[in-house]
């Protein structure tokens, strides 16, 4: 079981008490993967310590209004490759079928190629299988963390801890191409109704459900998240 991915998909999962409780469980297994640099494990502390001590409810308004309002951000990794094209349905199938013949069931209503749940699934995998998934992904990873650093967002460094675990070296000219798609003011309502015209917008989670992909995941970590105080400056 890789913690660490465990810890990064929890990370870029919608912010709730439960997870924030989490956090020096979370902030501990990332501060001890020796796989990362220290300048790495240094990017991810602001991260960690804001989903920590933060409002939650300013932690909630600012992961909706990255990911959920902004497709150009979207978690769904589907959508910066295929949008709404027909190819979009059968890659989803196949990553289902992927999930099924793992055994894996994740517990929750998000899209199979949602970020988060394809960590969860390769924290389970080899890693010669995880290194080659999130490889392939390299493009899609690299442009995200490329405009979260632009909204000097501290969710940048995941997307950069990702490539390190995966050993990415993404095509420059994919990466490119996909930062070419203008993006959309998350508080220009028009302007995102134009942009979502086909799809629905999800703000969060559905209020009355919970939220199950969180607390399933923290419930299935391998053993429990030994508390682990950050390094010192490196």
């Amino acid at each position: 079981m890789d913690r660490t991915l465990k810890a990064i998909s929890l990370l870029l999962s919608y912010p709730t008490a439960e997870l924030q409780a989490a956090m020096p469980q979370v902030g501990g297994v990332l501060a001890s993967d020796s796989r990362l640099t220290a300048a790495a494990r240094r990017a991810l502390r602001p991260l960690v310590e804001a989903l920590g001590q933060r409002d939650i409810y300013d932690l909630q308004e600012t992961y909706v209004a990255l990911f959920d309002r902004s497709r150009t951000l979207s978690l769904n990794l589907f959508e910066h490759v295929h949008g709404e094209s027909r190819d979009r349905g059968g890659a989803m199938v196949s990553l289902v079928e992927m999930y099924r013949e793992a055994g894996f069931d994740p517990a929750t209503s998000e899209l199979p190629d949602h970020l988060p749940v394809l960590l969860e699934f390769l924290a389970t995998r080899p890693t010669d299988e995880m290194r080659d998934t999130l490889g392939d992904a390299g493009h899609i990873l690299q442009a995200l963390g490329a405009r979260l650093e632009r909204r000097e967002s501290p969710y940048a460094a995941l997307f950069q801890a990702l490539l390190h675990l995966a050993g990415a070296k993404p095509d420059r000219a994919a990466v490119d191409e996909l930062l070419e798609e203008p993006e959309t003011d998350p508080d220009d309502l028009e302007a995102l109704d134009a942009v979502w015209e086909e799809t629905e917008v999800r703000f969060g989670p559905d209020p009355n459900a919970g939220c199950p992909q969180v607390r399933d995941m923290l419930a299935r970590m391998d053993q429990p998240l030994s508390p682990a105080p950050h390094p010192a400056a490196e």
